[in-house]
């Protein structure tokens, strides 16, 4: 895997839930090392187009494919094994450990039954201390704040060792201490190759992590680009009902933006 080669590749897809189409046509690319933020509305079908990504929902029109081989043709196992998805649902019972919890991670790599290789520790111990929450590991879960529980969530995904990981929300529940000991170890497991999507609520937020955006709006992928020109487009001020400003400040890498009541 090298940084830049596509990874994960969508193609029209259409996601229905009942009668009611929520994700039409939409057409997406993920390369190795990228930091790619998705946006948009709620209701808007970012959700939907995560979790088709990840083979949860299937398409009723369209592919997804992972490394140049059709979603549908993996085996669950050796799906897991490659991708990863990471959501802000609680996940696992309450009395379960920190470290318990993100050695879930572990087992799509050695199956059930077996017991926990070095490289299984190692990676378990890697994620926790990549997320912050490595003094946590033997809290149980019942135990822990929210945006605890989000983090041992996340490492539990890191610890997979994924070459493409998905988050829907990840900074829900997050303090901005957490929120920025999260997206550190984002862009981490990003430069070692990792391609990393993330549904992200905070605009602001998403601009600063993101190398690309997609911008989401009533089931269809309405702008993609840099953040700095979807969040300035038409169709981001369609989408929100606000007028968005990015400006330049001195000493900062990044536009900040400010968000105006539409005329």
């Amino acid at each position: 895997m090298s940084v830049g080669e596509l990874l994960l590749s969508a193609r029209g897809l259409d996601v229905e839930r009942g009668s009611v189409r929520v994700l039409e046509d939409a057409s997406v690319d993920l390369v190795a090392g990228e930091a790619l933020a998705v946006v948009g509305p709620n209701a808007a079908g970012k959700s939907t187009l995560v979790r088709a990504l990840a083979g949860l929902l299937p398409p009723a029109a369209g592919e997804v494919q992972l490394r140049g081989r059709p979603l549908r043709a993996w085996p669950r196992d050796a799906l897991s094994r490659v991708l990863a998805l990471v959501t802000s649902e609680e996940e696992g019972p309450d009395m379960l450990t920190v470290e318990d919890r993100v050695g879930l991670g572990r087992y799509p790599h050695r199956g059930p039954f077996r017991r926990f290789s070095p490289g299984d520790e190692a990676a378990v111990a890697r994620a926790m201390e990549q997320t912050g929450i490595s003094h946590l590991a033997r809290r149980r879960l019942v135990t822990l704040s929210a945006g605890e529980r989000q983090l041992a969530t996340l490492a539990r995904g890191l610890a997979q060792e994924p070459q493409v990981l998905l988050l829907d929300e990840p900074a829900a529940h997050l303090d901005i201490g957490h929120q920025l000991q999260l997206f550190r170890a984002l862009d981490g497991v990003r430069q070692c190759g990792v391609a990393v999507l993330a549904v992200i609520h905070d605009l602001a937020r998403a601009a600063a992590w993101a190398s690309r955006m997609v911008l989401v709006s009533s089931g269809r992928i309405a702008a993609e680009g840099t953040p700095a020109a979807v969040l300035g487009s038409e169709a981001a001020g369609k989408a929100f009902g606000v007028r968005i400003r990015g400006h330049a400040v001195p000493g900062l890498p990044h536009l900040l933006y400010m968000f105006e009541e539409a005329p």
